[in-house]
């Protein structure tokens, strides 16, 4: 990738801006397309689990910016191309998803895209459409007859998707193997029925929507653009959108906004500027001030990042709550409301003393809380001396706690891993 070029365009030039900007198949022709008129762009999305993660946020920031500009987004999902499965950054194929699966993640993705974008019938709205609707019906030979005879195996073989997977020695079926030319298909058909004329991506897509591109002028005479985005990764190298606890989700019922905030708010130092203008809304004068603190003023702007992140994916009222119940935990002490709430199985525990009492060690209560994965994992934080339960540092993870213990404002004990983890974990 070459420096990013000075565009005219509104969107282009806000999309070099904000650092989204990797590699487009013709700079100064989409530049002038953008300059002329309005603009039909897709980005695809496979419906392979029941919400989209932080790492498909700069995807989706982009069909945000699109629509800010005065263009028209298109959500592509992947309804039929979810059941070959991309082969693109996979070490193995993707587990087979049925049809009822795969309708019922597309409800639950459609959830994410509802915050970040206007869908209706105006000339901006966005749409929202399933590959699907043609590549279920496809015909096999005339496929390949029509479509297939474009492709170079011996090109096909050179791309990042495949190429890397056959250098480390992983299976890659036939079935997988299509996933390129069904994606340039979805490219082709998104042209002739809706006029869309820009595939967006991630870097790692570029083979792909190269490909789409190239069968759009042998097939149609049109020429289609493509434009990718760097892949997101922290200061320090870490992937974006994956913690040791697993996916950050952008539904509330798969991550509470309160872990969302949280994720945020837990940025390394030298991201902070960089992800304010990727994942916000902040005009460059206020990100610049930010960007600017020194030593602890920083924490100011990482409370700004994670409550402008947060208000993007769950709404502003969420966001200004959650911000609250974080001060107050941690700024009063306080065990506020709004904290995260875990149940715990108590009718599992240990029946001990005169009374009969019922006990849970303080390993058990770690990991009913999921600041820990494992019974193990919990006992490894709890002898780091990093864990609290109703404020009293353990060091015990045998320690026992019977149901009466719980803190009688909430109902449930208060455990804390580190400064700002903190999750209530109610007895059932």
């Amino acid at each position: 990738m070459t420096a990013a070029p000075s565009f005219r365009s509104e969107f282009l030039r806000t999309f070099v801006a904000r650092g989204s900007y990797y590699a487009s198949t013709d700079d100064a022709a989409l530049d002038e397309l953008f300059d002329k008129e309005r603009v039909t762009a897709y980005i695809g999305f496979d419906c392979t689990a029941p919400s989209l993660h932080v790492g498909s946020l700069v995807q989706i920031m982009t069909l945000h910016r699109l629509q800010q500009a005065g263009h028209k987004p298109i959500v592509l999902m992947g309804g039929g191309t979810t059941k070959i499965g991309d082969p693109s950054g996979k070490d193995d194929a993707r587990q087979l998803l049925t049809p009822e699966k795969i309708a019922e993640n597309k409800k639950g993705i459609f959830k994410v895209f509802e915050r970040f974008l206007k869908f209706g019938d105006g000339p901006t709205d966005a749409v929202m459409i399933d590959n699907a609707e043609w590549l279920d019906r496809l015909e096999y030979i005339p496929f390949l007859r029509d479509v297939g005879r474009h492709f170079s195996v011996n090109r096909m073989l050179t791309m990042d998707s495949v190429k890397l997977r056959l250098e480390r020695d992983q299976p890659l079926s036939f079935l997988e193997f299509n996933y390129m030319i069904l994606q340039s298909y979805d490219f082709v058909e998104l042209y002739k029925r809706y006029g869309c004329r820009l595939q967006c991506g991630g870097s790692d897509q570029w083979g792909n929507i190269v490909s789409g591109t190239d069968l759009g002028r042998r097939l149609t005479e049109a020429q289609l653009f493509g434009l990718t985005s760097p892949l997101m990764t922290t200061a320090s190298g870490a992937k974006m959108g994956k913690t040791a606890a697993g996916a950050v989700w952008l539904n509330a019922d798969m991550l509470k906004p309160y872990d969302y905030w949280q994720f945020w708010r837990n940025t390394e130092d030298a991201d902070v500027g960089r992800f304010l203008r990727l994942f916000t809304d902040l005009p460059e004068d206020e990100i610049a001030r930010l960007e600017a603190l020194q030593g602890a003023e920083l924490n100011d702007a990482k409370k700004v990042l994670a409550t402008e992140a947060t208000a993007m994916a769950h709404g502003r009222e969420v966001a200004v709550k959650t911000a609250e119940t974080a001060r107050r935990t941690f700024e009063e002490g306080a065990t506020a409301q709004g904290l995260p709430i875990e149940p715990m199985d108590w009718s599992a525990g240990e029946v001990s003393g005169e009374q009969g009492w019922s006990e849970r060690p303080a390993e058990a209560i770690l990991k009913a809380s999921k600041l820990a994965t494992s019974l193990s994992d919990a006992r490894r934080k709890i002898s780091d001396g990093a864990v609290k339960i109703n404020n009293e540092v353990i060091t015990d993870p045998k320690k026992w706690f019977r149901k009466t213990d719980i803190d009688p404002q909430t109902g449930a004990f208060k455990v804390q891993y580190g400064k700002k983890k903190i999750v209530l974990v109610k007895p059932v």
